[in-house]
């Protein structure tokens, strides 16, 4: 079973992004959701298991007013690591990638 967390990063605060709700998909169901602790980070709980070649989708209520939300679509390949996707997040811009 793959298991799952997120981190997100004030860019432009240069800090964490602490109480950001965040919601973890598999297709249209609900997996988990939460909010950011005080160092910006979420982890799903064990009972919120990726599934392999599945579309995935984490979605982020952000307090940036152009981007009031971010939603970020992945496909776990295996469900043998931990995936991590953090969010960097600034006023007028976000990345992510596929962390550790």
């Amino acid at each position: 079973m793959s298991s799952f967390s997120t981190h997100v990063l004030d860019a432009a605060a240069g800090r964490p992004a602490a109480g950001v709700p965040v919601v973890l998909h598999a297709g249209d169901t609900v997996l988990a959701e939460g909010t950011t602790d005080a160092d910006g980070r979420w982890r799903a709980p064990d009972t919120a298991a990726l599934t392999a070649g599945v579309l995935h989708r984490i979605t982020f209520s952000t307090p940036s007013p152009f981007f009031p939300e971010v939603s970020i679509a992945f496909r776990p390949e295996r469900t043998d690591r931990h995936h991590h996707v953090p969010l960097l997040l600034s006023p007028y811009s976000y990345s992510t990638y596929l962390g550790s």
